[in-house]
């Protein structure tokens, strides 16, 4: 992520200076003199897919013919929950039926990341991956499963211990032919 200016990530440090101090951390000790600058960094790389100039290239070759449903599963994501700011993490299988292009099989990955590299919530997520690979692909269908746990469901509040949650987008053919669907899904949860 770009900062509009290098002021940016100082802002940054000092309000992770604030926050140490007013929990009763003190940040001068050895072991977090360096925890605003860490926090920081991380953020800039967590949060690297706010700026819209990180979206991936996308490489797409012509479809010669292939009008079957292709399937990725349990590709791997970590997040960070809108709400917390605590990690979200899981893994993302997605079912598409190309149109007359076939994304490379390497940039699926490459978007979960770019979509995932900022903080949100899982339902918008799944919808944003499922329109992105609609719309950019103009594919047939596609179909999105995020499986997915929220360290804010299990380090506070209730404290609810592996709790997965499960979220899906459908679009194109799968919305509109129930077989056509009932095939995607059982290709995904197989």
């Amino acid at each position: 992520m770009k900062m509009k200016d290098e002021s940016g990530k100082q802002r940054i440090e000092d309000a992770v200076r604030t926050i140490l101090k007013e929990v009763g951390v003190d940040e001068n000790s050895e072991t977090y003199e360096n925890t605003p600058r860490r926090v920081a960094d991380m953020y800039l790389e967590l949060f690297a897919g706010i700026d819209g100039n990180n979206e991936p290239k996308l490489t797409l070759f012509d479809n010669n013919g292939y009008r079957d449903i292709l399937t990725l599963k349990r590709i791997p994501f970590y997040s960070v929950c809108a709400h917390h700011l605590l990690p979200i993490f899981g893994d993302i299988s997605i079912a598409y039926i190309p149109g007359k292009k076939i994304l490379g099989l390497s940039k699926f990955p490459r978007i979960i990341k770019y979509f995932a590299s900022r903080p949100q919530i899982q339902e918008e997520f799944t919808g944003q991956l499922a329109d992105f690979i609609y719309e950019r692909l103009k594919a047939t269908g596609v179909l999105v499963m995020v499986k997915a746990r929220h360290l804010c469901l299990e380090m506070r509040g209730i404290k609810a211990h592996n709790v997965e949650t499960v979220s899906s987008a459908i679009r194109g053919v799968f919305e509109e032919n129930v077989s056509t669907k009932e095939e995607a899904l059982k290709l995904l949860m197989s």
